[in-house]
C-alpha cells in the first residue's frame, strides 16, 4: 500500500489536492491511503508511525515552514519523496538541501498534479526494487541502491560506501560495476562513482555527500554539473 501525505495549513487546499490524488490513484488501480497534516509540527509529531512514501508539502505555513519541516524530516532519516507546493517559484533552488523531488505551483493545475504523481510513483517503484548484489565469504548481500553513497576503486578492489558510514569491499573493476547501475550514479572521478541523490553540493574540485567529499576531475566535471542541475530542476 502506498502512503501519501498532504501537509498544508489551508483545509480547502488539502481537500482539493486530496480529491485530485484520489481520482488519479483510483484510475491507476493503486492501493493507497492518504494522511492529512495541518502543520509541519503535526507531521513531525507523527514520529513512531510510518512516514509517508510521498509527501506534498506546502512551503509557506503559519508556524513551522515547509522547508524547516523537510529539514527535520531528513534528520529523522525519512526516505519520503518530497514534492513542494508553493506560490513562490523563488523557493525552487533551496530544495536541493532536502532532496526535493519536484515542485508544484499554486494554484494547482490538474494535469501537473497527475504528471508529478505518476513520476513520484515511478521513482518510488525504482527505489523499492533496486538492489546491488554483493558476494562475500559469508554469503550474498542485497544492498538497497538508495543507501549507497558511492563506489570507490582502489587497485583491484571496489569499496561500497553506505549512508550509515559502513564500507564494504569486493574484488572488481569500477567500469564493470558502472554498467549495471541506475543512471543516478555518475562519475566524478576515474576512481569514484557517486549517487546523485546523496550529493549535497559541488565545489571547485570536490563533490559533497553528507560528511564525505569526493574529488572531481576536470574530465568529469561538466557531466556531473549537468546531471546535478537536472536533478534539482526535475
Amino acid at each position: 500500500m502506498i502512503h501519501i501525505g498532504i501537509c498544508d495549513d489551508e483545509a480547502s487546499l488539502r481537500k482539493s489536492l486530496r480529491i485530485l490524488l484520489e481520482t488519479k490513484l483510483q484510475l491507476m488501480g493503486e492501493d493507497y491511503r492518504i494522511s492529512e497534516y495541518d502543520s509541519g509540527e503535526g507531521l513531525i509529531a507523527n514520529e513512531g508511525t510510518a512516514w509517508p512514501d510521498i509527501l506534498f508539502l506546502d512551503i509557506e505555513m503559519k508556524q513551522l515552514s515547509g522547508m524547516d519541516t523537510a529539514r527535520l524530516l531528513r534528520k529523522k532519516e525519512a526516505r519520503t519523496i518530497l514534492i513542494f507546493v508553493t506560490a513562490y517559484p523563488d523557493f525552487v533552488f533551496q530544495g536541493y538541501e532536502v532532496h526535493a523531488f519536484h515542485y508544484i505551483l499554486k494554484p494547482y493545475e490538474e494535469h501537473k498534479i497527475r504528471n508529478v504523481l505518476e513520476q513520484a510513483l515511478e521513482e518510488l517503484g525504482k527505489s523499492q526494487e533496486q538492489f546491488f548484489a554483493l558476494e562475500q565469504k559469508s554469503g550474498a548481500l542485497k544492498i538497497p541502491m538508495k543507501k549507497i553513497l558511492a563506489f570507490s576503486s582502489d587497485r583491484r578492489k571496489v569499496a561500497v560506501l553506505l549512508d550509515d558510514g559502513e564500507k564494504l569491499d569486493f574484488y572488481g573493476k569500477l567500469n564493470e560495476v558502472e554498467k549495471n547501475l541506475p543512471d543516478y550514479f555518475i562519475r566524478c572521478h576515474n576512481r569514484h562513482l557517486v549517487n546523485l541523490n546523496h550529493v549535497d553540493g559541488l565545489e571547485k574540485d570536490c563533490c559533497i555527500c553528507g560528511t564525505m567529499q569526493f574529488p572531481v576531475s576536470r574530465s568529469c566535471r561538466q557531466n556531473l554539473e549537468i546531471a546535478f542541475a537536472r536533478l534539482l530542476l526535475r
